[in-house]
């Protein structure tokens, strides 16, 4: 029904409005300046300010012609099954097959917090049932499950889609039924080159058991870029987005264990003055000077990411794909800030990895068993 999106570079993608922007506006000139240099697919995280994922998905939609447009990520507490699948529904027509619906699990504390279920394994495998059948016009009667109980479950009869599901996040459990479940993943921020080979590998183990063709599943790489920026611009994208990972109790504890990092430098890390004086998250409210004296509680080691001029950044983008990665989200950057090292990336670009690849950011369900 659609033709396949082939950009320049299929193999890479970048997280839209990153940090804690004010303006969503925004999105609309960096989807446009990435489909202008190549980029692939464009990920949009959710936020209860001025992040609401159907609204700005629709308007990149709208203002882009090949991109591939992903939520990276919703979840399946936050709206009813078929608002979900009429999104879903929906933003595939508008962007006449370019969008991909990305699942996160969150962490257990918040659910509560919020006064609602965690999000189980179960759960996860009923949700993405219902919505791979409501996007073929099936009429779900009497489910009763996991999800709770809905006497009918539709959409519209006539609707036949193909939407890839992505699983966002990390974890070992996590990754395994993600290959058995999902059409790809987006893999966390921060994390080494063990640590992302491993979570490649763990992804890889279940497609094995699952209903994938094994190796057909595509990992994404997110990965923090900061080329030629200053010191005030890398402690807000850098230090700051992973200090505040780092302060999430259960959240920042896995991403140590992933990447087998000491957790007593972590407890250290959230007891310092540095960190309890700032009074909430640091990537909301610290200050520069605060930030400067975070990033002294956080080891060298801890801070995987693409730093320095755009050929250094550009060599790191390729360690990614030396680790196991299908692909790259590049994250805390603009197009406009990142330009530079795509220009280098594609004198060194391994190309003979992509070849004959689109912009569709996991497997078709015909590569299903």
């Amino acid at each position: 029904m659609y033709p396949d999106y082939q950009s320049k570079f299929p193999e890479l993608g970048f997280y839209g409005l990153p940090g804690h922007t004010r303006s969503p506006r925004d999105i609309l000139k960096q989807a446009q300046d990435a489909e202008t240099l190549g980029i692939g697919n464009i990920m949009i995280s959710e936020r209860p300010d001025y992040k609401e994922i159907a609204a700005i998905c629709g308007a990149v939609a709208a203002v882009t012609d090949e991109i591939f447009i992903g939520t990276s990520a919703t979840n399946l507490n936050k709206r009813h099954p078929t608002v979900t699948a009429s999104i879903g529904s929906t933003l595939h027509r508008l962007s006449e097959g370019r969008f991909a619906l990305g699942l996160a699990k969150g962490v257990a504390f918040g659910w509560k917090a919020r006064g609602m279920q965690a999000i189980t394994y179960e759960r996860e495998r009923e949700f993405i049932d219902l919505m791979r059948r409501m996007w073929t016009g099936e009429r779900i009667t009497g489910y009763d499950g996991s999800l709770g109980h809905y006497p009918v479950l539709s959409v519209a009869d006539y609707l036949d889609e193909e939407l890839p599901i992505l699983y966002v996040g990390f974890g070992s459990r996590s990754l395994e039924h993600a290959g058995q479940v999902y059409d790809g993943t987006h893999l966390h921020t921060f994390m080494n080159d063990k640590a992302l080979s491993d979570s490649v590998a763990r992804v890889r183990a279940g497609e094995a058991v699952g209903s994938r063709e094994p190796g057909t599943l595509l990992n994404w790489s997110v990965y923090a870029t900061c080329c030629d920026v200053s010191e005030e611009t890398y402690l807000k994208y850098i230090i700051a987005r992973l200090a505040t990972y780092l302060q999430i109790p259960g959240y920042g504890d896995m991403l140590v264990q992933i990447n087998g990092w000491d957790p007593e430098v972590l407890e250290a890390f959230r007891q310092s003055d540095a960190v309890r004086s700032v009074g909430g998250l640091i990537d909301s409210v610290a200050t520069t000077a605060q930030m400067a004296e975070v990033e002294k509680e956080i080891p060298e080691e801890w801070r995987p990411a693409a730093v320095g001029n755009a050929r250094e950044c550009a060599e790191a983008w390729l360690t990614q794909f030396e680790a196991g990665a299908d692909g790259i989200i590049i994250h805390a950057s603009t197009p406009e800030e990142f330009a530079p090292v795509v220009e280098e990336y594609e004198r060194i670009r391994p190309s003979h990895l992509f070849e004959g690849r689109t912009n569709r950011p996991g497997q078709e369900s015909k590569k299903r068993k």
